[in-house]
């Protein structure tokens, strides 16, 4: 990693960084917002059928591979350190828990499914939506949580280009196969929400081919020679991928969930609240891709500066990027008040649909500003491999009070569906602030220790 000096050559350098994984996050959640505008042009049961399936998909993904964006932190902190060759080794012990994580959610969802969706009170064909876009899914978890552990290597060395190559090289295939399969085109019979399925379950699998090429093919990580040698499974290197994985796992679940558990919340409301609510979340979503990408720009410099003992600059990176988030942050604030008619005509054509996402947006722009403080935080304690205090923050925050809030609001207020996004906004500001302190105690500790460091 470059050694930047000047506060201009820090941004520059972490614009660098920042930029690719932002197309490459833009890029991965456009396969499920293709998902759901595409079916909602079919039918709104299609809609709503996607809607419930990713509510339940969603955040069981982003929580279980969560656990291996610890990748991440290891080898930013190896590279930093000048350990190289022990990156392999912590790589091929990162694509062994993978495998080991997808078959256990296959496992998991064989047994649960059909018990979740059929207690959920809804319309027999939106059920059945929701189970064959599920089904379909689960033939391509293998290769994207394959994917994840090797696209964590790449970014880790600083190569975020390259991830973003694969992404925007996925995204007309992706288009192209729901093109097909939704609407039954090529003569493929019309297969609606659930074609959306099938068709990124294969655009899963065009990912993880690629990204093993290039890993294999390409400088520098060739040098690396990451499938040259199927080192024997370490439980030890388990526990230390675990020991950070898991704390940022359970952080991104309790954060992705809580929306899924309001989505399925809703479902005592109408087909219409239904839709509207999940094309105003799925909007919120996209555009949360920003303090996200922020967030894994700075788990990789943090970690780079900390693990070359470079203290001040890992702060003034972390300071950085939490300034970038809230400038972008109010810049989409804005971009969803002026537009929320031409946002919401994106997801269906419905008279209906359309007003209430309209109202549902306006709600939305209160979440720019809290994940604008406390995505790039995140980030910047996983580079610290400050992972633990994140998660408890992230379970009281979301589900002891926003969940709570949200369902007395929702339920005792003339509020109703309301309700639930107002609870989300309380969670979510609640979280920005524990965070900010976390932050801060990290770091006044890392200073202390890296004085003592130099006085040894």
């Amino acid at each position: 990693m470059k050694e930047s000096v000047t506060k201009r050559e820090k941004i520059i350098y972490f614009s660098s960084i920042l930029f690719p994984i932002l197309v490459t996050q833009l890029g991965l959640f456009s396969m499920n917002f293709f998902d759901t505008t595409m079916s909602g042009r079919v039918h709104r049961d299609d809609l709503a059928g996607v809607a419930i399936g990713s509510s339940l998909w969603v955040p069981v993904y982003t929580g279980l591979s969560g656990i291996l964006l610890s990748i991440t932190p290891i080898v930013a902190q190896l590279i930093g350190a000048r350990k190289n060759k022990d990156v392999p080794y912590m790589v091929i012990q990162g694509l062994y828990v993978s495998i080991v994580i997808s078959l256990f959610i296959v496992l998991i969802g064989v047994f649960t499914l059909n018990p979740i969706l059929t207690n959920m009170g809804l319309e027999e064909n939106v059920i059945r939506i929701a189970k064959g876009y599920l089904i379909a899914l689960s033939f391509g978890i293998i290769p994207l949580f394959i994917y994840s552990v090797l696209r964590c290597f790449i970014d880790a060395l600083g190569y975020t280009r390259v991830t973003m190559f694969i992404t925007l090289t996925s995204l007309p295939i992706n288009f192209l196969l729901n093109y097909i399969f939704i609407f039954g085109k090529f003569g493929v019979p019309q297969l609606g929400g659930i074609g959306a399925g099938v068709a990124s379950s294969l655009t899963y699998w065009c990912i993880a081919l690629i990204t093993i090429l290039i890993t294999i093919k390409q400088q520098p990580f060739r040098e690396y020679k990451i499938f040259h040698t199927f080192f024997s499974i370490s439980f030890k290197a388990w526990g230390e991928i675990l020991k950070i994985g898991v704390p940022i796992g359970l952080s991104i679940f309790f954060e992705t969930s809580i929306f899924a558990a309001v989505t399925l919340l809703m479902s005592q409301y109408n087909t219409v609240t239904i839709a509207s609510h999940q094309a105003a979340i799925n909007f919120a979503s996209f555009l949360y891709m920003i303090p996200l990408s922020i967030s894994m720009a700075l788990t990789i410099v943090v970690g780079h500066e900390v693990g070359a003992k470079r203290i001040n600059e890992a702060k003034q990176y972390s300071y950085l990027g939490i300034g970038m988030a809230v400038v972008l942050s109010t810049l989409s604030a804005a971009l969803i008040y002026f537009f929320r008619p031409e946002v919401a005509s994106i997801y269906t054509s419905d008279s209906a649909v359309l007003r209430l996402t309209q109202d549902f947006l306006i709600y939305a722009i209160f979440f720019q500003l809290s994940d604008a403080i406390a995505a790039p935080i995140q980030g910047a304690l996983r580079g610290y491999k400050d992972v633990n205090v994140t998660f408890v923050m992230a379970l009281v925050s979301y589900w002891v009070i926003g969940l709570p809030v949200g369902y007395l609001l929702a339920s005792y207020t003339p509020l109703d569906a309301f309700g639930y996004w107002i609870g989300l906004i309380s969670g979510l500001a609640a979280g920005a602030v524990g965070l900010s302190s976390r932050l801060a105690i990290i770091q006044k500790r890392k200073e202390k220790e890296f004085a003592l460091y130099l006085n040894t």
